[in-house]
């Protein structure tokens, strides 16, 4: 296996990433500084990045966790406050597929193949993300308005779907969206963009992964259909459009 390639299966960097931890000569094999595009043998070498060792996982975890609102996604954070890894097993380079801002709720899927949480991210997979927001406002014109598509500071937003129900409280709505592209706080901005107040969100979905009745703060391990849709999710596209 190619050494970024081991680093991105750890979850210590995307694969571009850890090729430019290797350029930059932090990365070491057996002592000795790794080179570009350089093999390993995951069995017998050992493997640091500035100084500290890389545990690679035997078998590939899987987690989807229920994160609750006030939960940063991040590994630490100098203020001492909850991160979503106080909330599951620790496992050696388990990492987070994207990010749930702050107060954002609902499904976090964490693993440590590092390499395929990126490509699960990255805006060319298309992965479906469904969040239901409980918002104050003028629900169905701004829904009308998100149907249509909504101009954001960093482009242009569609959305895959879009419905109004009933809210959990007289004068609410629970809008439901789903969209692609998995932009920063994108869902917020939408809302405030349509001039909807935002009292909740909650991610109900993943790609194929689902919420259900996992409670907040408990997590899972993704059920083997979960992880085959997943994986298929990763594979070439044939054919396709343009």
């Amino acid at each position: 296996m190619r050494i970024h390639r081991a680093l991105a299966r750890a979850g210590i960097a995307s694969r571009r990433k850890a090729e430019t931890l290797v350029a930059e000569g932090r990365v070491r094999i057996n002592g000795e500084v790794a080179r570009t595009g350089q093999s390993v043998d995951l069995a017998k070498d050992a493997i640091t990045v500035d100084g500290r060792p890389v545990v690679l996982p035997q078998e590939t975890t899987w987690l989807v966790l229920n994160k609750p609102a006030g939960v940063l996604t991040t590994a630490r954070d100098p203020e001492g406050r909850r991160t979503v890894f106080d909330l599951v097993p620790p496992r050696p380079g388990l990492t987070y597929v994207g990010r749930l801002d702050y107060m954002t709720e609902g499904v976090l899927l964490l693993t440590t193949d590092g390499e395929a949480a990126h490509r699960l991210t990255h805006p060319s997979t298309g992965v479906e993300r469904t969040y239901v927001a409980t918002v104050r406002g003028h629900v169905r014109e701004a829904a009308a308005a998100i149907r249509a598509g909504v101009d954001l500071e960093d482009g242009h937003v569609v959305p895959e779907a879009v419905e109004v129900h009933e809210g959990p409280a007289p004068r609410t709505w629970a809008l439901h969206l789903t969209i692609r592209e998995g932009r920063n706080r994108e869902v917020r901005r939408l809302c405030d963009a349509v001039g909807l107040e935002v009292l909740q969100l909650v991610r109900t979905a993943f790609g194929p992964v689902r919420l259900g009745a996992l409670a907040p703060g408990a997590s899972r391990a993704l059920s083997p259909k979960e992880r085959d849709l997943l994986r298929a999710l990763l594979r070439p596209r044939r054919g396709g459009r343009g």
